[in-house]
């Protein structure tokens, strides 16, 4: 029996609202009964005391000899190639805020155990107890030769936006932060899909961001690239609609260029106001914000365009429950949760986004790449058959996987940056073989007893 089969089908109003809790208790006990959630174990055979003068020493420093003439040779003869960390500060897990770097660790650990089971990528959760980012970024800077990826979770804004691009520019392995930029391709992957539904174009389309952190920031950003005109975006924040004269805007130059830069390029009708007058005409919304319901109201949905798309984000309660905004006339619906159709979930990307990148040793993630993975992602689901309640395959989905790592992977070393050259056959065979034996060997673990069944 796979993880997967464990999900209860819960799509009802009672069922929705009835079972958070339930969650957080049989998690919490699990959590004490298993004592964490991922291990190390070898890989490499061990058949008597001798094989160690092979895996260590004496015959462990002939390549440490040769990794010290050539560094790059540590992706070859070395786990670094599949090693990832998940670092955070802790400082925004979840919806939960700043809970520290202690409390972080259950997350980073599931985190591992996603690009483990879904991926086939060995990481290692990495909470560290620097809250000035500059300490952050030099602690991540130092633990580089450890290995060929950073995937930074959970780090409140705007701090992050500058962590991230510091460390993209300094780093020579791929740096990703998966608030970012994974909840943006999930984004734009759905968005694709649910325009093609509507018959409406992303160049013509007006989009009401709802929450202007990490997540929506990077989704405008990502959108824009991929074709939405930039006045045709409105960002709604704590305070208001951004334009380009509210009282803030120097304020925000200085403490948020990311936000300011937005604030200053969107939203060319000027609109003033909040989520009610950002949403009042728009095709499509996008929200990423506080936990609802009531964030979002049925009646500012009914003020939408035509067939409007609303994407309701945030996690554990989306801003508005979804039956709510189909009976408000939205006609597809999607939100962050896996007990309802159309989960934009970043789940679906970073396993095989860094699947791809790790196989051919990438240097970086750049949004080309990203482009490419989303379009992907939506073309798996629209070949499987395009629905209102199907915009983006689910996690269940095996081959969307090998896919979309298989093409970020070409995409990578077509544009220069990868360390190794691969065909299309080699690639997809390295692919295969890490997702595929990292579940096979999971579930014979399960099946010999070993990992323990709770059901």
């Amino acid at each position: 029996m796979g993880i997967f089969s464990l999900t209860p089908s819960i799509g009802s109003e009672e069922s929705g609202s009835m079972s958070t809790d339930k969650w957080y208790a049989l998690s919490l006990k699990l959590h004490r009964d298993y004592k964490g959630k991922i291990e190390v174990i070898p890989k490499v055979p061990v058949r008597s005391l001798q094989d160690f003068a092979i895996w260590y020493t004496p015959g462990v420093a002939e390549p440490s000899r040769a990794i010290s003439r050539n560094p790059d040779l540590s992706f070859t003869l070395t786990t670094r190639w599949n090693m990832l960390a998940v670092v955070t500060d802790g400082s925004r897990v979840l919806g939960l805020g700043n809970i520290g770097p202690e409390a972080s660790y259950p997350v980073m650990e599931g985190k591992a155990l996603l690009f483990k089971y879904l991926g086939g990528v060995d990481a290692i959760p990495l909470p560290i107890r620097a809250r000035d980012r500059e300490e952050f970024i030099s602690i991540v800077k130092s633990i580089e030769p450890a290995f060929g990826g950073i995937n930074l979770e959970d780090i409140e804004s705007p701090k992050c936006f500058y962590i991230l691009e510091r460390l993209r520019k300094e780093l020579s392995i791929p740096v990703w932060h998966d608030d970012q930029q994974g909840t943006a391709t999930a984004i734009l992957a759905g968005l694709i899909n649910a325009l093609k539904l509507v018959g409406k174009k992303i160049s013509d389309v007006t989009i009401a961001f709802i929450g202007a952190g990490a997540s929506n920031i990077a989704a405008a950003n990502i959108v824009i690239k991929y074709g939405a005109k930039p006045g045709n975006i409105v960002l709604v924040d704590s305070k208001g609609i951004l334009h380009s004269e509210r009282d803030d805007i120097d304020k925000l130059m200085f403490e948020n260029p990311w936000k300011y830069e937005l604030a200053i390029k969107t939203n060319a009708d000027h609109r003033k106001g909040g989520i009610k007058e950002a949403m009042k005409g728009a095709d499509v919304v996008i929200a990423a914000s506080k936990p609802g319901p009531g964030v979002i109201k049925k009646e500012w949905v009914e003020e939408m365009n035509k067939d409007p798309i609303v994407f309701a984000l945030a996690n554990p309660v989306p801003e508005i429950w979804p039956w709510e905004a189909k009976e408000a006339g939205a006609k597809i619906v999607a939100t962050g949760r896996s007990d309802f159709p159309n989960q934009i979930n970043n789940s679906l990307v970073f396993p095989s986004m860094f699947r791809g990148v790790l196989s051919v040793r990438a240097k970086a993630i750049t949004d080309e790449m990203i482009i490419t993975f989303a379009e992907t992602l939506a073309g798996y689901a629209e070949r499987k058959g395009l629905r209102e309640d199907y915009i983006i395959p689910t996690m269940e989905e095996w081959d969307a996987y090998i896919e979309t790592a298989l093409a970020v992977g070409l995409k990578t070393m077509e544009l220069g940056i990868s360390r190794i050259t691969l065909s299309r056959e080699e690639l997809l065979s390295d692919i295969r073989e890490a997702i595929l034996s990292s579940r096979a060997k999971y579930e014979a673990l399960m099946k010999a007893g070993y990992i323990r069944s709770w059901w």
